[in-house]
């Protein structure tokens, strides 16, 4: 049943139900890329499950994302359950045997695996708006945040560096602004409401150090196979906008650090990409483009990347048309949007002219797909309604000491499981902060002394207003007129003078209206 170069998927079978051949991807073509596809309880799982294994044993390094904890028994040896054993002999799989595979454990809150990071800066601006839900406005105040950080020399690595510099952007809007564009305080203020935000969801668990090395995602065993690393993403999926975001950001480093391999024999990496309608969930233009983009010449790079979800019109037309190799399980037609789907997964195959393609998708069972992979100089073959081989692996979820155990004796323990904390944006920021602080201090000390010492020469010579020690020895020198003697001044002299203080205070009064008469003329 196994062929060199090839991955057996499972047994065609004619319409009289009988074995036809067997379906194989050839693994020259694994990274033209490929949609797995089906409504829920059809068997994508285990579809997926058996590619993965397919792939690991090829020697190829898989990536995929384990929604619901099923993909993990892949790393312990399969079990002789009924249906499995059926299957096997029902394909006239002679050559299957139960196996473990070589599995990383990866988890971005680090409780089911190895912690996975990135920093604010390898995210990107473009990315990071995605995960924020920015606005065109918002977005162009976090590529001047971006820009700032390149030419001031500061290292953005977490949440904590990208909320300390939108606070300096915000204190110094007007100077920033005449150099870079218009920052709104409004726009930087969005900004870090949504970081809060994303700090309520976990998303400070992402971003951080030490990153994740694209090479640890690719290694091989000393026996050759590839290793298979699942990403536990059960909690993860509660915040689907970070899901999404972490994984397009796997896509866009690998193909930003890889080299150019044209087409090799096979592929060096192989990226599974579960629940992909996460991916284009109201997602921008300018994202989807992106998406489109990376999907389109990261296959040069060695990568092959397959979309798993249950409706191929999760996926837009322009990455659609990018899937050369096609696992459909049964959809299901009600609604007038599922009689749709029906109709565009049809049109995708390459007919076969022993059945039609759209009756045929609504009457698979449970395990069956109509199965198309590309052949020869790269052409999709005729599209065969096959029954997919059962998995090698454990069919179910790990306990948790049998996580555990796996994630032990890994190749990358201890590599993520510690953070680092390096000096960054935050901590060169804040110590600018507190200098700043220090001298403003230390200026308005300087001249509240300058202004003491200037007013104590020039000062009036008025009650109140003296020096300390004036005031001490005036009130001295009263009390002893008091003491010795001195009476109060009768009614009349007191009236006599109020009436000369009167006089004086008019006069006064006219003399200084005539000099500003005078200077207003």
């Amino acid at each position: 049943m196994l062929e060199d170069g090839k991955l057996y998927i499972g047994t065609s079978r004619n319409p009289d139900d009988s074995l036809n051949k067997g379906e194989y991807l050839d693994l020259r073509f694994g990274n033209r890329h490929g949609l797995v596809t089906g409504a829920t309880g059809t068997g994508k799982t285990v579809t997926l499950q058996v590619l993965a294994e397919s792939f690991s044993n090829a020697g190829v390094p898989v990536f995929a994302a384990d929604i619901k904890g099923d993909l993990s028994g892949i790393a312990a040896m399969g079990e002789a359950k009924d249906w499995v054993t059926k299957r096997a002999e029902q394909i006239g799989f002679s050559d299957f045997a139960f196996q473990e595979f070589p599995v990383i454990f990866w988890d971005l809150y680090g409780e089911k695996g190895h912690r996975v990071r990135t920093t604010i800066a390898e995210m990107g601006p473009l990315l990071l708006a995605r995960l924020m839900d920015a606005s065109e406005a918002q977005e162009g105040v976090l590529n001047i945040a971006f820009k700032i950080a390149d030419q001031g020399g500061l290292a953005l690595m977490d949440l904590k560096d990208l909320q300390a510099l939108l606070n300096y952007m915000g204190e110094h809007a007007t100077e920033l602004s005449n150099q870079f564009g218009l920052i709104s305080k409004s726009s930087v203020g969005s900004l870090q409401r949504g970081l809060l935000v994303l700090e309520q969801q976990g998303a400070e668990n992402f971003f951080g150090e030490p990153a994740l090395k694209i090479s640890d995602i690719m290694r091989t065993t000393n026996d050759g196979r590839g290793a298979i690393s699942v990403l536990a993403a059960d909690k993860l999926m509660m915040n689907p906008r970070l899901y999404a975001t972490f994984l397009l950001w796997m896509l866009s480093e690998l193909f930003e650090e890889l080299p150019e391999v044209g087409d090799p024999d096979k592929p060096k990496l192989v990226f599974f990409f579960d629940e992909a309608h996460l991916l284009f969930n109201d997602a921008p233009k300018v994202l989807v483009e992106r998406v489109e983009q990376v999907v389109r010449l990261i296959r040069s790079k060695g990568v092959g990347v397959y979309f798993v979800t249950q409706n191929p019109l999760d996926v837009p037309e322009t990455v659609l048309a990018q899937l050369g190799n096609r696992v459909q399980h049964a959809l299901r037609a009600y609604t007038p949007r599922e009689q749709k789907a029906v109709k565009t997964a049809a049109d995708t195959f390459r007919p076969n002219p022993a059945f039609d393609c759209a009756t045929a998708i609504t009457t698979l069972g449970t395990g069956e797909a109509l199965i198309s992979t590309l052949e020869g100089k790269g052409a999709p073959s005729i599209v065969e309604r096959t029954l997919v081989r059962p998995p090698s692996g454990r069919v179910g979820p790990l306990s948790d000491g049998e996580r555990q155990a796996v994630i032990n004796v890994s190749p990358v323990a201890g590599l993520y499981d510690k953070d680092l904390d390096r000096e960054s944006a935050f901590e060169i920021l804040t110590e600018r902060a507190r200098k700043a602080a220090e001298a403003e201090a230390a200026r308005r000390a300087e001249e509240q002394k300058a202004g003491e010492d200037n007013s104590a020469a020039g000062r009036w010579s008025l009650p109140g207003f003296g020096t300390e020690a004036e005031d001490d020895d005036r009130q001295t020198k009263t009390t002893a007129r008091k003491s010795s003697g001195y009476q109060r001044e009768t009614v009349i002299e007191a009236a006599m003078k109020s009436a000369a203080r009167s006089v004086a205070t008019s006069v006064g009064r006219a003399l200084v209206r005539g000099i500003l008469g005078s200077l207003r003329r």
